[in-house]
């Protein structure tokens, strides 16, 4: 069984910043790609960052220069650093885990995290 359990999130003014963590648990293998998910109300969910097995990063463009995804392999763990945070960051964000279990790849999601930016 893994689980994936995140941390960190919480109200923040315009400009300020917050950083999301998600360690991974359980019998894992290997862990693959990493991302960052976030769901804004009445929105779908949309890929924030991703960063691969190897460190290799991505974001989207609507974040790309303020945040930051990083991974510590020895404790399967990935963070996001939110920057110069915007009120249009608002959404509850969650991680995504390729995580390999007995040979075999699978997804695994956290449970969410609230962000809220707000004066």
């Amino acid at each position: 069984q893994v689980q994936l359990v995140q941390s960190g999130g919480g109200l923040v003014q315009p400009g300020g910043s917050l950083r999301l963590a998600c360690a991974a648990s359980g019998s894992i293998f290997s862990i693959d790609t990493m991302d960052w998910y976030r769901q804004a109300p009445g929105k779908q969910r949309e890929l924030v960052a991703t960063v691969t097995s190897d460190g290799s990063t991505n974001y989207a463009d609507s974040v790309k220069g303020r945040f930051t995804i990083s991974r510590d392999n020895a404790k399967n763990t990935v963070y996001l650093q939110m920057n110069s945070l915007k009120p249009e960051d608002t959404a509850v964000y969650y991680c995504r885990g390729t995580i390999v279990v007995e040979r075999r790849a699978s997804i695994y999601w956290g449970q969410g995290t609230q962000v809220t930016v707000s004066s």
